[in-house]
């Protein structure tokens, strides 16, 4: 049974239009974009492993071999169920410097562009055979089904069709950070494909040629039947090395490597194909003995790896047959994609940009968009080239065979990366070269007909050849022995050591806390522009900075820090890990140290070891338990606390000093001093660089108010912490301070008080005596001077007297002898009520009142004694006010409190009056016009209150005239103020 040329190639282009479909419409954001992040397509999409071999390749070798073709599948399952300890850790190197290919691994582990370069070019020599594999599958199976088909037209059409969806969805831009959604659901969907084929096919022979498992049974009984039963011999070398090759096959494979890790969308994905492609990996092994069976059952003729078609064609069913085709060519398509779009990768960051940097190009993401395009299609002209010179003529089996030894001689270094920090570049170059070179004159010369290498020691070499096992594993042999050797011969360097101590399972590098060159973030762009271009930098900042989260505009030492990591890894996955490293290194420096060594990161640590949180067991868990403990203890202290380096960088800001200061740690912690206000820098930077260790009631103005401040410093140094540096302490004793001052003022007043009571008391009855003469020498004599002297001494008895009466008043409200009751208080009817006694008076001067007190505006209070209040402040506001001046009362509300300003227009109060106004017996007034106990009375009424009186003068700034006195008392609130009004204070 054939198929004409054109119907198969209509097939052929419906089904890789399918794919087409499938990758546009993810990458358009249609409703498949939700699945591609789901752990399953991830899991299908590492099917792309099996290749040609799921279809072909494992029905051949089974046929041949018996079960050993299971070796294949076992070795990448076996991988996979490793893969917290071998799997995982790659991933987070990769995923932590943006490394897309085994070739930055290499280059960023062994801190050499030659190892990256050399690791590319093995990759590709040995993908050739690879891709040669499966080319020959698909054009093959098409002149199996259509004779007259030519198979350089397949083999050339196929390679165009690969290289137009590669340039389309796998080039369509070139980002570190992007993933390329619509590939991975197309190669999600072809193992999908795959799958179901080799399972219906699997069915239809069972059930229709075996007529189910009874009939199969029978038909292996029957062993007359079978030439060659399928069995494995354990011992079998060929075995062995296959399973070694594929458990190799997920580290080194270029389209594994990128399957695995550059295309994961999370850690938690790889847990689930772990076990996942397992399962997957078994339920394609499951139908191959069925079809191989089947075959025979049938006596199908041709190649035992094209048995799936045979069969197929046997049953004389069109559609099974077309079924299997297409099967075919969704795994040889999945697999050359990726493959070809993985070393395009690996070529442009190890070898084309080694040889040139695009720093003269205006859109270096579009130059290296073409650049890549033309190398995957510079591939797969070279694999089809390769496949019409030496490919066409060997078996698919000695081409994978060919393709996994050459790729085999990586592990020992990718093992290296994890496992064995001591490797260096040295040795690494000196295992691969003498592997490599082993396996092109024992396998790829040979095996490629163009040196008979084998022919001449008497070994004949044949397309069946069965030997390669053995050349496979002395040449990983003694690859292995070379790196060992010269690795241990040959020390590392120290930026090695660094590297190896990052990429090592477990390892925490603590980074050296030293100072960038560039000081800010705008800083960065400067410096990039020079190697990138302007507007690439200035995006890759950017980029960098929405990644980490920071703000647009950086400045703090920790936080550049971070950022150049960011952006050496960003460009790492741009322009390969070693360009990467040199451009950052060269443009984005540290200054030279000032002394032989300097603090190490310490922030660093505690975000790496917080990312550690759940995956820390053992000793090791209950020692971040314990420095756990202990910093939240630092961050809890009801003192605020702070540690500073050596160079002045805050490295500690506790939540106290959060509320202290008003500045959270997130702003400060890995800045400097510098950056905090001035008022905080002036301070901790002074006290931090003296030599006093304590320094008591420093006086600090926050927020417009007084703070007394307590700080001590301690050394941090000693052989337990050569880092040095200082912690802070600083001790709020401002309400201690305030606490004070108002005891001392109470007891001041209080000492007053009783004074002015036994003043009065002693003064009084001595007044009254006098006063009592003067009375009745008025009413003993006619003569007129006599009559007007006893006036004038009972004119100033009464006014010792009046001076006697405000003695007793403030002596009554200096002991705090308050009213017995409060009620709600009008401040505007206050008001009023004092300005109508006022104008009562003789002194009017013709002063103007106005009361602009809201009518709401009221407190708790007695209103007699706040009259009392405003008597003396107006009455004080008149004798200071010129002719025809205006006195204004106003009032507002703020928040829970009352206030009132008296404002006039007078000749002011001196500043160095100011602090005294307020105190008894003071007055600025002449001597036989005030007092000096009105404001003092207007203090002690407001404080009974709970409020408090300021005056500020002048007012008028331009002139020097005018005084305001400003009281702030609590605002009365009806509804949580009810039941104050029935409580007493005595």
């Amino acid at each position: 049974m054939s198929f004409s040329a054109p119907g198969l190639l209509l097939a052929s282009l419906l089904y890789l239009s399918l794919l087409f479909g499938i990758a546009w419409a993810t990458e358009r954001g249609t409703l498949l974009r939700q699945w591609v992040r789901h752990p399953l397509t991830y899991t299908l999409s590492l099917g792309v492993y099996a290749g040609i071999w799921a279809v072909y390749g494992a029905i051949g070798f089974a046929a041949e071999s018996g079960f050993g073709y299971l070796a294949y599948y076992l070795g990448i399952s076996g991988a996979f169920l490793l893969a917290p300890v071998l799997l995982s850790p790659i991933l987070r190197i990769s995923r932590a410097y943006q490394l897309t290919s085994l070739a930055d691994l290499f280059a960023y582990r062994y801190r050499s562009q030659w190892a990256g370069t050399l690791v590319t070019l093995c990759s590709a020599a040995a993908i050739m055979a690879l891709l040669s594999m499966q080319i020959q599958a698909v054009s093959v199976s098409a002149s199996l089904l259509a004779p007259d088909t030519s198979p350089k037209f397949i083999s050339t059409l196929f390679c165009l069709i690969v290289v137009l969806f590669a340039v389309l969805f796998g080039a369509r831009r070139h980002q570190s950070s992007s993933h390329h959604q619509g590939l991975v659901l197309a190669i999600a969907f072809d193992s999908l494909v795959k799958l179901g084929a080799l399972l219906v096919l699997g069915g239809v022979i069972l059930f229709g040629v075996f007529n189910g498992s009874a009939g199969l049974e029978h038909w292996l009984a029957d062993t007359s039947r079978l030439e060659s039963p399928m069995a494995m011999n354990v011992n079998d070398g060929t075995w062995r090395a296959l399973l070694l090759m594929s458990f190799a096959a997920t580290l080194v494979l270029p389209h594994m490597y990128h399957m695995t890790f550059s295309e994961n969308p999370s850690p938690r994905a790889l847990g689930k194909a772990s076990w996942g492609l397992p399962l997957y990996l078994l339920l394609l092994s499951v139908p191959v003995p069925l079809i191989v069976w089947g075959g025979q059952a049938l006596g199908v003729t041709g190649p035992p790896a094209f048995f799936s078609i045979g069969v197929a064609q046997a049953l004389e069913s069109p559609i099974l047959t077309l079924l299997m085709y297409i099967a075919g060519l969704s795994a040889a398509s999945g697999l050359m994609i990726v493959s070809t779009l993985a070393l395009a990768g690996m070529v442009l960051n190890h070898v084309v940009l080694p040889l040139k940097t695009p720093k003269d190009q205006g859109d270096i993401y579009r130059w290296l968009q073409w650049v890549k395009r033309l190398l995957i299609a510079a591939i797969l002209f070279m694999a089809l080239l390769f496949h019409e010179v030496v490919g066409q003529r060997l078996d698919l089996s000695i081409l994978g065979a060919i393709s996994l030894a050459g790729t085999l001689q990586l592990l020992p270094g990718v093992l290296g990366v994890i496992y064995w920090p001591e490797g260096n570049r040295r040795g690494l170059i000196a295992g691969l070269v003498t592997g490599l070179a082993i396996w092109s004159l024992t396998l790829v010369l040979p095996f490629s007909y163009t040196f008979d290498l084998l022919s001449l020691i008497g070994m004949p070499v044949t397309s069946g050849y069965v030997n390669w096992h053995v050349v496979t594993f002395i040449s990983l042999t003694a690859n292995v022995a070379m790196f060992a050797v010269v690795s241990i011969l040959s020390p590392a360097t120290p930026e090695e050591a660094s590297a190896a101590q990052a990429c090592s399972m477990g390892a925490l590098s603590r980074p050296q806390r030293r100072e960038l060159f560039a000081s800010s973030s705008a800083d960065f762009i400067h410096h990039l522009a020079e190697p990138l271009g302007i507007n690439v930098a200035r995006r890759e900042v950017h980029q960098a900075l929405a990644q980490l989260k920071l703000p647009s505009s950086e400045f703090r030492p920790y936080q550049l820090r971070r950022l150049r990591d960011q952006i050496e890894a960003n460009l790492s996955g741009l322009l390969g890990p070693s360009i990467a490293r040199d451009m950052v290194k060269r443009h984005l420096g540290f200054k030279p140290m000032a002394h032989s060594g300097t603090g190490q990161d310490i922030r660093y640590v505690e975000r790496a070891l917080g990312d550690y949180q759940n995956q820390l067991t053992g000793l090791a868990g209950e020692l971040d338990n314990l420095r756990r403990h202990y910093r939240q203890t630092l961050q809890n202290l009801p003192i605020p606390a702070s540690s500073i380096g050596d160079d002045g960088e805050i490295l500690m800001w506790n939540h106290a000093m959060e509320t202290l200061t008003g500045i959270s740690a997130d702003e400060v912690v890995g800045a400097k001093l510098m950056a905090l206000p001035e008022h905080w820098h002036a301070l901790l930077d002074d006290f931090n660089s003296g030599s006093d260790l304590h320094r008591y009631k420093h006086r600090l103005d926050l927020r417009g108010k007084p703070h007394w401040l307590n700080l001590h410093k301690a050394a941090l140094n000693g052989p337990d912490h050569p880092e040095g540096g200082s912690i802070i302490l600083v001790e709020d004793q401002t309400e201690t301070r305030l606490l004070e001052d108002e005891l001392m003022h109470s007891e001041r007043l209080a000492s007053v008080g009783r004074l002015a009571a036994g003043v009065a008391h002693e003064i009084g009855n001595p007044v009254t005596g006098i006063s009592s003469l003067a009375q009745n020498l008025k009413l003993e004599t006619d003569n007129p001077e006599i009559l007007d002297t006893a006036n004038q001494i009972q004119q100033q008895t009464r006014r010792i007297s009046t001076i006697l009466q405000s003695l007793m008043n403030f002596s009554r409200t200096g002991n705090h002898a308050h009213a017995t009751r409060y009620e709600p208080v009008s401040l505007h009817r206050c008001v009023e009520e004092s300005i109508n006694l006022l104008s009562l008076g003789e002194n009017r001067k013709g002063i103007h009142y106005e009361n602009a007190c809201p009518t709401d505006l009221q407190i708790l209070g007695d209103e007699q004694r706040l009259v009392q209040v405003f008597v003396n402040l107006l009455a004080n506001a008149r004798d200071a006010s010129p002719e025809g001046g205006t006195i204004q009362v106003t009032g507002k509300r703020d928040s829970y409190s009352a206030i009132i300003e008296v404002v006039d227009e007078g000749t002011g109060i001196p500043s160095d009056q100011q602090d005294h106004v307020f105190e008894p017996f003071f007055t600025t007034k002449a001597s036989n016009k005030g007092t000096g106990l009105g404001l003092s009375l207007v203090y002690s009424i407001v404080e009974e209150h709970y409020g408090n009186i300021q005056v500020e003068s002048p007012v008028q700034t331009m002139s020097g005239k005018g005084t305001c006195m400003r009281l702030r008392l609590p605002a009365y609130e009806p509804d949580t103020d009810a039941d104050s009004r029935l409580n007493e204070r005595s």
